[in-house]
């Protein structure tokens, strides 16, 4: 059996098309999450840079836009922990099961 032959059979296989659709949309989704909260700070700070430059409490210096930012790359890591544990099991899990039916 050729590798073209494997590869049409895994391309054929419609768990293959699912899985490519459905990765698909996962990932776009988290895409878009993550680009309307980088678009929504960078749309806060400039329409309402005094929001973001209010200190948090009277007793520090510290204005909101600190924790923002700080909150927008924890958003980042928490999101590619999402994708990676769902690659990691389900993504990969359903790719094992397709190799292992264009092997037969």
């Amino acid at each position: 059996m050729s590798t073209d032959d494997v590869y049409r059979r895994i391309y054929d296989n419609p768990k293959f098309q699912s899985l490519v659709k459905r990765r698909g949309r996962f990932a776009w989704t988290l895409s878009i999450v993550m680009l309307a909260a980088y678009y929504g700070f960078v749309c806060l700070i400039a329409f309402d840079p005094k929001l973001l430059g209010q200190p948090v409490s009277s007793a520090t210096v510290m204005s909101w836009g600190i924790p923002g930012g700080l909150g927008l790359i924890f958003l980042c890591f928490f999101l590619t922990g999402i994708y990676v544990q769902r690659a990691n099991g389900e993504f990969d899990r359903i790719t094992r099961e397709i190799l292992a039916e264009a092997d037969q």
